[in-house]
């Protein structure tokens, strides 16, 4: 393990905290094509607080660029760019397919390419590794390696981090999955799991968020069943807990980064292979389908008030994907918003976490600073943040008029303090 010099292709939520990371102990070059992000990152300012200022500051080791040229004297490179899927929910790897070019244009003989981000089962070998061979001109297993350690970062959470959580890590052939396995042990307080093959590691990390989507959607189906039936889900949920083997899970918006993306990764190989998957399919399917429900529940509580639903004002709080975090990527409380709007409702939107111009650039947004007393019609409370917990109910009724509507998402308040929960 020694001269090792690692470049990091990709400074998201993932690429940074490892970056930052790995520069104490290793000379480290992070790369992104972002020059907004570079220029950030040198003032020490991380917009997604995965990383402080003072850590950025005592990352000596640790260089921002966007110019390849200077991860030249890498001889590891480490790939944690996005892998979204597109409109058609089907893999979106065109910044995994530009990282891999990148990287492939400064490999070197002894190289090593590690992947962290998201992908199906046996695209790190069937995609990326045909790009490094031929852009490099190198022989894959005989001029350079190639590893896989998926990523398991989860935004916003100050007790998971980076290094106190279990890594996996896989290589192409054994040397390369000790070295990538050694690699990473020098900075995971918790250790590692050496997979078998590249295409185990890969699979595990889809299933990981998978099986948590598949949990989730079968409480959101309970939900629905409940809330037809005026049965409160959450009492019935804390009664079934008292039996020592039932699953703590919770009905909710499913969106971010991972479990509301990654099992379309496993279904996109699936169809691949000839095989069509109905109980992932059937999940995915009824978790897209929450936001819109919430706004078409809110908007029948309002007609049987004989609440005008066109031109009425709706306060939307909050729009990250999950509590205490800025993350905006595929959140779905964009889903409430676009279904009130398509009754012709105004709707604020508020969220003290998320970045303005991030709100506008995004989603077309312009996100509410200020709200004002006695303006709403209904509120929708989407994302628990602490600070939404933490204000009473009266201080966010006070926001509506006399006969306010108050829904909230995700149950932090009493049953018999709203007028309605999921």
């Amino acid at each position: 393990m020694n001269n090792i010099k690692i470049g990091i292709i990709g400074l998201g939520y993932v690429g940074l905290p490892l970056a930052v990371e790995f520069s104490l102990k290793y000379t480290t070059v992070g790369f992104d094509v972002n020059s907004k992000r570079i220029a950030a990152l040198q003032a020490n300012k991380d917009h997604t607080l995965e990383v402080s200022e003072e850590e950025l500051k005592s990352a000596t080791a640790l260089t921002f660029t966007t110019d390849p040229a200077a991860c030249q004297q890498c001889n590891i490179y480490i790939v944690t760019v996005p892998t979204p899927i597109d409109l058609h929910k089907n893999p979106d790897l065109r910044a995994l397919l530009a990282a891999t070019e990148t990287v492939a244009r400064l490999l070197n003989n002894g190289d090593t390419v590690i992947y962290e981000s998201t992908v199906y089962p046996g695209a790190t070998e069937e995609v990326c590794i045909p790009i490094l061979e031929k852009i490099s001109g190198l022989v894959f297993n005989q001029d350079f390696g190639v590893g896989y350690s998926p990523e398991r970062i989860n935004p916003g959470d100050k007790q998971h981090r980076l290094r106190n959580i279990c890594k996996i890590t896989s290589g192409s052939n054994e040397q390369t999955a000790d070295r990538v396995d050694q690699l990473y042990k020098s900075i995971i307080i918790a250790g590692t799991h050496k997979a078998s093959s590249i295409r185990i590691a890969e699979s595990a990390k889809v299933i990981e968020n998978t099986q948590r989507d598949v949990n989730i959607a079968l409480i959101n189906e309970l939900a629905l069943i409940f809330n037809k039936m005026n049965i409160d889900t959450l009492e019935v949920l804390k009664a079934a807990e008292s039996k020592w083997n039932f699953l703590p899970f919770r009905p909710g918006l499913v969106g971010g980064h991972c479990i509301g993306v990654d099992p379309y990764y496993l279904t996109h190989k699936a169809q691949a292979i000839g095989y069509q998957p109905r109980i992932i399919l059937a999940g995915r399917e009824i978790n897209d389908s929450m936001g819109a429900y919430v706004a078409e529940t809110v908007i029948k509580m309002m007609t049987r008030k004989r609440m005008q639903v066109v031109d009425s004002n709706i306060l939307v709080m909050g729009l990250s994907f999950k509590e205490n975090c800025p993350d905006i990527r595929n959140t779905k409380v964009i889903d409430i918003i676009k279904e009130f709007k398509s009754y012709h409702a105004k709707v604020d939107t508020h969220d003290p976490w998320v970045n303005l111009e991030d709100a506008k650039q995004e989603y077309d947004l312009d996100l509410v600073v200020d709200l004002k007393a006695g303006k709403y019609d209904a509120i929708v409370i989407a994302v628990p943040h602490k600070e939404f917990i933490n204000l009473p109910i009266e201080s966010i009724r006070s926001l509506g008029k006399s006969q306010c509507i108050v829904y909230d998402v995700k149950s932090i308040f009493p049953e018999d303090q709203v007028d309605g929960r999921l």
